[in-house]
């Protein structure tokens, strides 16, 4: 007697379904049948076959389809009808002008007005006489409209697969609403084989096991189970994304801007000491920011490389001086996540001291903020400094137009603000589609004392530290700033692509409009 031949519990309810059919039958149906997608099924197919349970055929079909024209038809009517909506506005008109006026009028492309003129006049709806275009028999645009109305009908049962007239295909091919397109259709076909075992009983469900253990194989029985089988040979599913996460292609198209506009790319640790993050930005021991609330320290035996002997006794004589306080050198010297990149720029103006340089920093920062549309533990900052001798406050204003026209921003509004380390200060707003103005541009000319304590007294620096997240909410149409990390992949691929208007130059910096500024 033949040995049962064991399947899994789908390849079973497959070939019962095709079994008692003497036809072909079409894998959808199939699909259909058992309630899944055709993609779960041709494993389940493609082994059968190697079986030779069945058989896979392939037949290549040409079918009409919608084409862009067909589509837009569709939505928002075929030319004659969109003229025909507007042309009472433009009766009684040379030809030429006309069109022009149906044009603007219903939003359409000249050519197609065009178009949608011709076929009125075809009808008689309209009448050309002494070269203007004036109105024809209204009971032509009722008849017109009839014609308009079976094009729809057809076009929609193009779109449910239904079949049409050939007559009526030659029109839609001829006006181009639709077009010709080839699909390859599977079918399935039971073999000799099948048949026989089917019928003699031979074909048996039995569990598929992925991982197999000892106890297992007691409790089942090698011989009850299918084990699964793996083919190396077979290349995996590869996912089609042709492109990086929009944040981060908005945050290389920031690089690019940057570095246009001459500045320099610089990096620092993620690890810092307060020293960098505060100290030398005289930013008081004592002050709110440094507490557990809004810094994370670290409970760390990380050893960092001590800045030099020079450096701390300028932090010490500056903030003793300015502060009026005894300054602990144990506390500069405490690691934590930088809650900023301006520590970046702190180390810069340090390593280069006095001289003509810009730099920026984009990386990230983390704050132990609360999680909402707006807020993140751990975010990107994007921070930036001019230095030189003759640098100016309006320099940074100047920056901050620049760079917003970069990105196709036309609107910004100036405030004065207060930060610990800069003065003058600002605070730059743009308007965000659906949260309204957000701050996204805060900056200021760094303070003496900071300047001191870095070792470069005789020049100035305009700094900025701005919400990058923020300003990608805006460019990217998104309201909550936890989509900028969202992992599914349809959402990434709705997202619009950043695009470089600084180097189209559609904006610049002086049609940048400042919507408000309040005493700077």
């Amino acid at each position: 007697m033949a040995e049962k031949l064991l399947v899994t519990d789908r390849q079973f309810r497959i070939l019962g379904y095709i079994v008692g059919r003497k036809k072909e039958v079409p894998v959808h149906r199939i699909a259909e049948e058992l309630g899944v997608k055709v993609e779960d099924i041709m494993r389940d197919l493609a082994e059968l076959e190697s079986k030779n349970l069945i058989t896979i055929i392939r037949h290549v079909v040409e079918k009409y389809v919608l084409s862009s024209e067909g589509r837009e038809v569709l939505e928002k009517g075929l030319p004659e009808e969109r003229v025909y909506n507007v042309m009472y506005r433009c009766l009684d008109k040379p030809v030429k002008e006309f069109i022009e006026c149906v044009s603007r009028e219903a939003g359409l492309e000249p050519r197609y007005a065009s178009i949608g003129f011709q076929h009125l006049v075809r009808t008689g709806c309209i009448l050309v006489e002494g070269g203007r275009a004036i109105l024809g028999s209204q009971d032509k645009c009722f008849e017109l409209f009839n014609e308009i109305s079976w094009i729809k009908g057809f076009l929609k049962k193009i779109v449910d697969e239904e079949n049409i007239p050939r007559e009526y295909t030659s029109l839609l091919r001829r006006r181009r609403f639709i077009e010709k397109e080839k699909e390859t259709i599977l079918y399935v076909k039971p073999t000799g084989r099948l048949v026989d075992l089917w019928y003699k009983g031979l074909i048996t469900k039995a569990p598929l096991l992925t991982v197999v253990s000892p106890s297992i194989l007691k409790e089942k029985g090698i011989e009850k189970v299918i084990i699964k089988e793996f083919d190396l040979r077979i290349p995996p599913p590869t996912l089609p994304v042709n492109r990086l996460s929009p944040y981060m292609e908005f945050l290389d198209l920031v690089r690019e801007i940057l570095i246009s506009m001459g500045f320099e790319e610089v990096k620092g640790p993620h690890v810092e000491l307060e020293l960098w993050n505060f100290d030398v930005l005289f930013q008081a021991q004592d002050h709110p920011a440094r507490e557990i609330h809004d810094t994370f320290f670290l409970e760390t035996k990380l050893e960092h490389k001590l800045p030099s002997r020079e450096l701390i006794e300028r932090a010490k004589k500056v903030h003793e001086r300015g502060w009026r306080y005894k300054w602990s050198v144990e506390k500069a010297l405490t690691p934590i996540l930088r809650t900023q990149t301006t520590a970046v720029s702190a180390r810069t103006i340090y390593e280069r001291g006095s001289g003509e340089y810009r730099c920026f920093s984009l990386d990230r920062v983390f704050r132990p903020e609360t999680l909402d549309a707006k807020h993140a533990m751990e975010f990107y900052q994007f921070d930036g400094i001019i230095v030189g001798k003759n640098v100016s406050f309006k320099d940074l204003l100047a920056f901050f137009k620049e760079f917003a026209a970069a990105l196709g921003i036309k609107k910004i509004w100036f405030k004065p603000g207060y930060f610990p380390f800069t003065e003058p200060s600002v605070e730059g707003f743009i308007e965000h589609p659906r949260l309204g103005w957000i701050e996204v541009f805060p900056g200021g000319m760094f303070r003496p004392e900071v300047m001191e304590i870095l070792g470069a007294p005789d020049v100035k620096a305009a700094a900025w530290g701005i919400g990058i997240d923020r300003l990608a909410m805006t460019i990217l149409g998104i309201d909550d700033i936890r989509d900028l990390f969202n992992k599914d992949l349809d959402y990434l691929e709705s997202l619009p692509e950043p695009q470089l208007e600084y180097f189209k130059r559609k904006t610049r910096a002086v049609d940048v409009e400042v919507v408000k500024t309040i005493n700077i």
